[in-house]
């Protein structure tokens, strides 16, 4: 989590972002949280110092809210400059390309200032991450038109706000802007962190802390002001009291021998001569005056302080995010912390409070208890409620570390109740390519876990199976109970089969072409045939070559593969879904090549004569990440994807329709809730599991914004 940005009329009201294309906005102190997708990660926000409802965010362009963050569309780039979005890359990452000559294509907003004494001159940083040019582009006129102000070198910015003129500080010092007339000051070397306000400045470098009480012409170091040696992070002060500031620190050695490595925040309330430790934790100490959050317990432990903020206005408010990750802030000046990722429901039960980042694959129901739900996810594993989603914990018990960071899918057993066979592996964000461009996927470690008791336990169940990362795992429903055939795919190496109950595993890639094949989904036709998704092994979205991925048939139960045809163009097929009346018809979803002006060959193309001819059905996204088909009604049809959004069809892909309510940019697939036909649940790349109405909510809040 990053960027905690605190309004200056309501102390209530806060912003924050994640690295998985999430902003959050809170308008209870972050006691409950509301997700909005403004088309890619956000790298800056800002409050209107004057307007209490307006709110500014920045990524590839310049986006506002005129109700507190409910609706919002973008100010710069404008539509009207011929501005369109392109997704090209591996994550559909969006980029703008525009005709307006102010816009520095190919860079990000990553600072927004707006005038204290006229609000319609906005001020923006393009760039300012140390990689390239940076660019100020300045509006006069609330957004309605833009000029580049000014190029500063390749250099990291570290603040931008107005106090007496407009203050940019970079690493190697500070530039005023008052008019039209640029002043440069001197600061400490290499400064890591700023904030300021009433002609106060704090910076922190290697050197440690230092002050400016004249806004950056005159610096006074602060001696010792931790026990020695620290090494101090973010720093941020209350912009309207700002003699009051927090400091991440870490590496802060306390305790009668020194030998604990403490990190935490300390505090001033004199404009730095003097700081206290108001959060201090080291390995296997955590600080008493801070909340645990569940995935603390996962990661085992905490980490140093990335971002803080303090509210403008009551510098007893103050947020701070870690690496963790977590989020937590103190309302009381930094006696009491408490986490707000989740709330806790009691024992080793959690539940949301909205901000929610984490990756998942499935929804998994108990066909004997339909309350008990699993939840597959990256980076924590598996979930387990038994209240029907109302709460969750942890279930991986038993398995070895090594394995638990993904959990891709798992099989209840129909027949056997509390059985259960689970896809771990140590690999996560499968079958994106940065994770196997740069590392031998034979490499990866995982396998099957077996649990007799619903997820309560586990027990390792891969021997034959050499360790690999497990992506998917299917059960055979005519196989007799007690002595279960499973298929599971090996990702680089394979589908691998059991005959007895997962006990042991054979490889089985007779007709599979490639060497380190990269299976990734199977599937089961009401015929026994099985079928197979191969995922592309290019980043770069070749086709017609052997990077392609592939589609493979099997009717021997896995004994002999057989290649099939691939719709025409398509080279990255994502899954396959088949009709459960009409075993012929399928429905395959694609991810697009790479073209210039996006991608193209992606969406969900359908056969009806199992496989010989397809013809494509849906062309809104070129990054289709599954296809669903309603087990209870064939008819209704689901697919979702990396471009912000999931869509529906009731007349078996003939039309479709967006959902409605749903609106993060990731979305992975669609599961229809087995106990009530009206709703869904999607899962995402890194905005956890939606759940809502099948038809999509037309009084949902906001949609994906307008661009």
């Amino acid at each position: 989590m990053f960027l905690p940005t605190i309004s200056p009329h309501d102390s209530n009201i806060v912003t924050e972002v994640c690295d998985m294309t999430g902003a959050y906005i809170s308008n209870d102190a972050a006691r409950s949280w509301r997700m909005f997708n403004l088309h890619g990660k956000i790298s800056a926000f800002a409050f209107d110092p004057t307007d209490p409802k307006v709110i500014y965010a920045g990524n590839e362009g310049l986006w506002r809210s005129a109700d507190v963050g409910k609706t919002w569309s973008r100010i710069f780039p404008r539509a009207s400059a011929k501005t369109a979005e392109r997704m090209r890359d591996d994550h559909a990452e969006a980029t703008l390309v525009s005709n307006d000559p102010a816009y520095p294509s190919g860079s990000e907003a990553h600072w927004i200032a707006v005038d204290l004494a006229d609000t319609k001159r906005i001020y923006v940083m393009f760039g300012g991450t140390g990689r390239g040019k940076t660019w100020l582009c300045f509006s006069k006129d609330r957004g309605v038109s833009w000029t580049r102000l000014k190029e500063f070198p390749g250099e990291r910015v570290r603040a931008f706000y107005f106090d007496s003129g407009l203050r940019l500080v970079l690493e190697s010092g500070i530039h005023v802007l008052r008019g039209d007339s640029w002043e440069q000051l001197a600061g400490p070397a290499n400064i890591l962190s700023a904030s300021g306000g009433h002609g106060l400045l704090y910076v922190t470098s290697a050197a440690g802390i230092h002050v400016s009480e004249d806004g950056g012409k005159n610096w006074r170091a602060v001696s010792d002001p931790l026990p020695q040696p620290s090494k101090f992070l973010a720093i941020a002060c209350s912009s309207q009291h700002p003699q009051t500031a927090y400091v991440g620190f870490e590496d802060m050695r306390a305790g009668l021998l020194r030998r604990d490595k403490y990190f935490g925040i300390a505090k001033t309330t004199d404009g730095g001569r003097s700081w206290t430790p108001v959060y201090q934790e080291a390995a296997g100490k955590p600080a008493a005056n801070v909340e645990r959050a569940w995935i603390e317990g996962f990661y085992g432990g905490t980490g140093a302080v990335r971002d803080l903020a303090v509210s403008p206005t009551n510098p007893d408010v103050c947020y701070a995010t870690d690496q963790c990750p977590r989020s937590f802030r103190t309302l009381n000046g930094g006696r009491t912390w408490e986490q707000i990722i989740s709330q806790h429901a009691g024992d080793d039960r959690w539940t949301t409070t909205g901000f929610d980042v984490t990756t998942c694959y499935g929804v998994h129901f108990d066909p004997f208890n339909l309350k008990n739900m699993f939840i597959s996810y990256t980076d924590v594993g598996l979930f387990k409620s038994q209240d029907g989603g109302q709460t969750w914990k942890s279930s991986i018990a038993g398995i070895p570390r090594r394995w638990q960071n993904t959990t891709y899918w798992t099989e209840l057993d129909p027949r056997t109740p509390g059985l259960m066979w689970g896809a771990f592996a140590s690999a996560h964000d499968l079958p994106r390519a940065k994770m196997w461009q740069r590392r031998d996927p034979e490499t990866y470690l995982g396998g099957v876990g077996v649990s007799t008791d619903g997820g309560e336990h586990w027990a390792l169940s891969n021997s034959g199976m050499p360790e690999t990362s497990v992506t998917h795992i299917l059960l055979d429903p005519s196989s007799p109970a007690g002595s279960r055939t499973l298929y599971a795919c090996g990702f680089g190496r394979g589908v691998y089969k059991s005959t007895d109950n997962g006990k042991s595993w054979t490889l089985k890639i007779d007709g599979i072409e490639k060497k380190q094949p990269f299976v990734w989904r199977i599937t089961r036709g009401g015929d026994g045939a099985l079928y197979l998704v191969v995922s592309r092994r290019s980043d770069s979205s070749h086709k017609n070559d052997a990077e392609d991925g592939a589609l493979y048939k099997s009717t021997d139960s896995a004994e002999h593969w057989v290649k099939m045809k691939l719709p025409d163009g398509v080279s990255g097929p994502t899954a396959l879904a088949l009709d459960p009346v009409d075993g012929r018809r399928m429905y395959l979803s694609a991810w697009g090549v790479a073209v210039p002006d996006g991608a193209e060959g992606g969406g969900v193309y359908l056969s009806t004569d199992g496989g010989a001819a397809w013809r494509n059905i849906f062309k809104d996204s070129q990054h289709v990440y599954d296809v669903t088909v309603d087990g209870k009604d064939s008819k209704v049809i689901y697919n979702s994807g990396f471009e912000s959004g999931a869509y529906r069809s009731t007349d078996r892909g003939a039309t479709w329709k967006r959902i409605r309510g749903f609106n993060f940019k990731w979305g992975h697939r669609v599961i229809p809730d087995p106990a009530d036909t009206t709703k869904i649940y999607i899962t995402t790349f890194g905005g956890s599991v939606w759940h809502g109405p099948a038809a999509g909510d037309p009084n949902a809040l906001e949609d994906v914004a307008k661009q």
